[in-house]
């Protein structure tokens, strides 16, 4: 084991995120064994679908979970803002355009709301998700009298959206993910934004006391986390059509699992936007390798829970030893 992790392109990777590529490329093996049909293209768009606004979601909650916080907002907040804007596009017939836009600035607002309350009046992450859950929730339902929107269907003229999902079976969403993982990455570790969001994370008090402005940071990591959220929207209506209030709690721990699992310490401090990618992924394929073997989500959800717990136990040793 020690040979490996000093292997020189394993150093360069991570060892963390070459034991979860493997996960990944193993769990994608077993599954075609114990499922002929899992084989195939159809198979893998599907669990692309899934991986986009999963991946804007867990991308999102990573600057938060890296400076110490958490938001289990994230998945109530996507659903609004993809309610807010159907209903704007098919209720009062704004263009598509302009109704992606107002995808973002829904989960933007959130995540000022988000950010403020924690940074500027204190107020424990914990509790200002919850708070933000409900009120995702509740906005949602009122606004569209708590009925489901449907998007338009891709043979229609307003239907161009779902080209940035896929086209025929390219998968054009895969690369506009990709692409904004990158520049997560680039913010997070070559920018001073990045290393201040970090630092928080590691330790508040002394980055306060050395005269940075951690209420600003603190902030945009939430602010950020809203805009992506936004966008998760934009990629779960552009996979699928029908969108119902009330709902979006249990895309919160996928999230959350796929970001934890690929190294991002629920401590703060250390996050991994590379490692998120390949998590969420790994979820992604759990989530579609379960329907196929004819198990319903319900057991997605039980091994979700346990990867969490022990992401976090993994976690919480490496600390220790570290210490």
């Amino acid at each position: 084991m020690e040979k490996i992790k000093q292997n020189p392109l394993v150093k360069k990777v991570g060892f963390n995120r070459v034991v979860l590529c493997c996960v990944l490329i193993l769990m994608y093996v077993l599954f075609c064994i114990a499922s002929p049909n899992f084989v195939g293209l159809p198979r893998i768009l599907s669990a692309l679908n899934y991986a986009y606004f999963l991946g804007f979601l867990s991308l999102g909650v990573t600057f938060v979970i890296a400076t110490g916080g958490i938001d289990f907002s994230i998945g109530p907040v996507m659903f609004c803002s993809a309610l807010v804007s159907g209903y704007c596009l098919t209720s009062y017939g704004m263009p598509v355009g302009v109704s992606l836009i107002i995808s973002i600035a829904v989960g933007l607002l959130f995540g000022i709301f988000n950010g403020y309350l924690v940074a500027y009046w204190s107020v424990p992450p914990f509790i200002v998700s919850m708070a933000s859950m409900n009120i995702a929730k509740g906005v949602a339902s009122v606004f569209t009298k708590t009925q489901s929107v449907s998007w338009p269907q891709g043979a229609s003229d307003q239907g161009w959206f779902r080209k940035l999902v896929k086209i025929g079976n390219i998968p054009v969403g895969l690369f506009i993910f990709i692409a904004v993982a990158i520049i997560c990455a680039m913010i997070l570790n070559k920018t001073k934004a990045g290393r201040y969001i970090l630092s928080l994370g590691s330790n508040k008090e002394a980055v306060r006391l050395s005269g940075v402005d951690v209420k600003k940071w603190e902030m945009l990591a939430y602010v950020i986390c809203g805009i992506l959220v936004g966008i998760a929207a934009i990629f779960f209506v552009g996979a699928y059509t029908t969108v119902q209030p009330g709902y979006g709690d249990q895309y919160n721990n996928e999230a959350i699992a796929g970001c934890v699992m690929g190294g991002t310490s629920m401590a703060g401090g250390l996050a991994s936007i590379a490692g998120t990618v390949i998590g969420v992924f790994i979820i992604a394929l759990l989530q579609e390798g379960i329907l196929a073997l004819g198990f319903t989500k319900d057991y997605q959800l039980i091994i979700t829970g346990i990867i969490v717990i022990v992401a976090v136990y993994a976690d919480v040793v490496a600390r220790r030893r570290k210490n």
